[in-house]
């Protein structure tokens, strides 16, 4: 490889990161460091004194601009817009609060750059004069808008986060229930004020809006359950959906819908199932073990 494509390789993952954040989509955010790439490429990488620097530039502004022509579409999405769900297999990778939906939703209610100033100084550590740069906004603004982001988003943060080996038991115990459709075991399970979130996008069949309290959220499921394939054409993963507890099920080799759990003081909190087609597309079943 050549330097420029060393130094771009070794910082995509952030990247690619930063721009997921941003807009809550994969496929996006890949086509942001795409572009990110394109750029690159003309610049003289010898005349660039921080390339990290110079790169999460890019990528911050690409994303900005891609923000404007998101946020319309999702006026008008049909149902609930959740993010693209991010699946890592490896359920003992640790929860990764920055990467949860709940967290991704609490950016939604951000302006464009509240939601930069935030991600770039407190998720990615960059220093609030390179943050200056390139919003170019002052750094005294910078900070308050990092500031007002940050009142928004911590806030909604869980109280008592679980060990992983309780994230396990709990989530294992949570699928079970769900597939045999045992009432008392979801009500022990479920917080009280437990929210049910669901996107189907209009191509797979979901609630419009989200779902909230114990008793309804019971019906809710034990009516869904009804409508799966059987158990015996259903394979399924425990898995990190979002950095947060979760699984994957697969039907005839295909993803079928992703379902990440959030919890806090031993109860699942929040339930976000994904079934949009769309959504689920960029996932592997082989690679996510449900070949």
């Amino acid at each position: 490889m050549t330097v420029a494509e060393t130094i771009f390789e070794t910082r995509r993952r952030a990247m690619t990161g930063l721009a997921y954040r941003m807009l809550g989509s994969r496929a996006e955010a890949e086509d942001v460091v795409q572009d990110a790439w394109l750029r690159w490429r003309g610049v003289d990488v010898s005349e660039v004194q921080e390339p990290a620097a110079f790169l999460s530039r890019v990528v911050t502004r690409l994303a900005l601009d891609r923000l404007k022509s998101a946020r319309a579409r999702r006026e008008v999405y049909v149902g609930e817009w959740l993010p693209e769900p991010v699946v890592d297999p490896d359920f003992d990778a640790g929860r990764d609060a920055d990467l949860s939906v709940a967290f991704l939703l609490a950016l939604e209610r951000l302006t464009p750059l509240e939601r930069a100033a935030f991600l770039l100084h407190d998720v990615f550590d960059t220093p609030f004069a390179e943050i200056a740069a390139t919003l170019g906004r002052s750094e005294t603004a910078c900070r308050r808008l990092a500031s007002r982001a940050r009142e928004h988003v911590r806030r909604d943060r869980p109280r008592h986060q679980p060990s992983v080996d309780q994230e396990r038991r709990l989530t294992a115990a949570f699928f079970e229930a769900v597939m045999t459709g045992d009432e008392a075991a979801l009500r022990d399970l479920l917080a009280q004020d437990v929210v049910m979130h669901a996107d189907g996008g209009g191509l797979a069949s979901a609630n419009l809006n989200p779902v909230r309290g114990l008793a309804k959220a019971v019906a809710l499921i034990l009516g869904v359950r009804r409508k799966w394939p059987p158990p015996s054409a259903t394979v399924v993963r425990l898995a990190r959906v979002n950095g947060q507890p979760g699984f994957v099920l697969a039907v005839d080799g295909s993803v079928f819908q992703t379902v990440g759990l959030e919890v806090d003081a031993g109860r699942i909190v929040a339930v976000y199932t994904v079934r949009n087609p769309e959504k689920l597309a960029h996932l592997d079943p082989q690679a996510l073990g449900l070949g």
